[in-house]
């Protein structure tokens, strides 16, 4: 078997597998289309951007697989495999591959999203992925009068609020995993002045993606989000992970579409290691003798209470 990467040579390929893909990164296929599009292989083909595509090939057969990474994220992807009929017999080689190529680029963790009836579920615990949350996708109705005065681009000043809120709602085994981008993007509501939810926004021709971070009695629901200005016609999905799972709830109630349910999988690329780093006696001797500055009150500060 041989696993190496995309060439011009392998342009045939793609027109044959285009309607046979394996999505593993949803908001990427709903907001951009199909990966095996012909504007899409220009940006492949491109060495300065993190995106690599890769093919195994095996008596004949051939699996087309894609990894990237963001530059403001520590988590690469999984784009897809392509064609889907190959996906069992390629599969592993190809993972551990992309994952080779993910390491590289210094990313922390490589992320999969996968149907859990699919069958690559397997093969990607067979290469050390594992689940650590579930999410379903959910397509918003149109609504006739959507309130667009709750939400407004998020600001620098709005980003201690943000990352609390992160804190709140992530459990915080995997929030080193879905974590928040290093620079503020996306969606905040403050009907009263106080930022009450959070969602970060990920927009392209087919669609609009919201990963939303919504307290339970915030009372800026999903309901509010449909037909904000900007974003036109396109179709806007919520992506709902298990950890807020009540809104699934309120999202069925709203009329919206729901996909199937999907396992969020991680590999991890990196392990964090204390490291030991050594003090002199001097420096010891230096830390004890700081000694905190106590202010004693006179009686001028007496007078000056009253």
């Amino acid at each position: 078997m041989t696993v190496r990467p995309l060439d011009l040579l392998d342009l045939p390929l793609l027109s044959h597998y285009r309607r046979d893909v394996l999505p593993l990164y949803s908001a990427r296929i709903l907001t951009s289309g199909n990966p095996l599009g012909a504007m899409a292989m220009l940006s492949y083909l491109n060495p300065r951007r993190y995106i690599y595509t890769a093919v195994a090939s095996e008596n004949g057969d051939s699996l087309m697989g894609q990894v990237i990474l963001k530059g403001d994220e520590t988590s690469a992807r999984l784009t897809f495999l392509a064609p889907t009929e190959n996906v069992n017999g390629l599969t592993l080689s190809l993972l551990d591959h992309l994952t080779t190529q993910a390491g590289e680029w210094g990313a922390f963790h490589l992320l999969a999203e996968v149907d859990e009836n699919s069958s690559i579920f397997r093969s990607l615990r067979l290469v050390g992925f594992a689940m650590y949350a579930w999410q379903r996708v959910w397509k918003l109705p149109k609504l006739e009068n959507p309130d667009k005065n709750s939400w407004r681009e998020v600001e620098e000043a709005d980003w201690p609020a943000i990352q609390s809120l992160h804190g709140q709602i992530i459990p915080a085994l995997i929030q080193p995993v879905d974590a928040l981008p290093k620079q503020a993007s996306g969606l905040v509501c403050r009907p009263e002045g106080n930022l009450l939810a959070y969602v970060a926004v990920n927009s392209g021709p087919a669609g609009v993606w919201v990963q939303p971070l919504f307290p339970p009695d915030s009372g800026c629901g999903p309901e509010r989000l449909a037909g904000l200005s900007g974003w036109g016609n396109r179709p806007v999905y919520v992506c709902v992970r298990s950890y807020q799972a009540w809104l699934e709830t309120v999202l069925e109630d709203l009329g919206a579409e729901a996909g199937p349910r999907q396992a969020v999988m991680v590999r991890r690329l990196a392990k964090i290691q204390k490291a030991e780093e050594k003090v002199s006696a001097m420096d010891k001797v230096l830390a004890k003798s700081v000694a905190p500055v106590v202010r004693v009150a006179t009686g001028e500060d007496s007078q000056l209470e009253k």
